[in-house]
């Protein structure tokens, strides 16, 4: 990326809406490379997988059981939750407690799908999404796996993240620091894609969604290729 290019990205659309939507299969690298744009961009940024594994942390130890499809929509509707929507800073606090570590547990992260899965409690985060998609005037950075489709189908970009398998399941390795083993890092990644695949398409893109593949990309040439796809969608307004 250029450097010219660098120095206009602060003033993109300044005092306009700027969604930035972003998709992803798991282990793409949709949370690091979307709060660094959002950081970048100067725009709030918004992870709504926290919100997921928010709740399901929130029924489990509340012991709802994951399969009482109408508990776990109570739930979603019962959930206080608090989470930043800054890229400089991450907390998610359900009803006071900081859960910031705990949702990423491996025993969240295997159970999230059957959460994610169910349509009412989905229905209701997408609506809490969208409000907070207002609040910050429209000027945020949104990641998950339906947001370009949707929670934001008219954002003002809109881009799907992935990778080879291969990559995905090595960055995860990675990103939990080596303490899992290969049929545990395949349960966080492959299987809980094919789980969530079920309600919501994020491994094609829709039309209109641009398509950026890392495989081969480190973290700052994925985080630069984003932003020329933010530029170049941009211009041609």
């Amino acid at each position: 990326m250029t450097q010219e290019l660098l120095d206009t990205l602060p003033a993109l659309r300044v005092g306009r809406p700027l969604v930035v939507a972003i998709d992803g299969p798991s282990g793409s690298g949709k949370s690091s490379v979307s709060k660094e744009v959002a950081r970048r961009l100067h725009l709030a940024y918004l992870d709504t997988g926290a919100m997921y594994r928010a709740l399901t942390w929130f029924c489990v130890t509340s012991g709802i059981e994951l399969s009482d499809a109408a508990a776990v929509e109570q739930a979603s509707r019962d959930l206080v939750l608090d989470l930043s929507t800054t890229p400089r800073e991450e907390y998610v606090r359900v009803d006071g407690t900081d859960v910031t570590d705990a949702i990423r547990e491996p025993a969240i992260s295997s159970a999230v799908s059957a959460v994610a899965t169910t349509l009412g409690a989905r229905t209701e985060l997408i609506r809490r999404q969208r409000e907070l998609i207002e609040k910050h005037h429209r000027r945020i950075v949104v990641e998950g796996r339906d947001i370009t489709t949707v929670v934001a189908p008219g954002a003002e970009v809109r881009m799907l993240l992935t990778a080879s398998e291969e990559a995905r399941l090595r960055r995860r390795g990675i990103q939990l620091g080596g303490t899992q083993n290969a049929e545990q890092l395949a349960a966080q990644v492959t299987q809980r894609d094919a789980k969530d695949s079920t309600v919501v398409n994020f491994t094609q893109a829709a039309d209109g969604v641009v398509t950026l593949d890392s495989s081969e990309l480190d973290f700052a040439e994925t985080v630069d290729a984003a932003l020329v796809i933010v530029t170049k969608v941009l211009n041609r307004d």
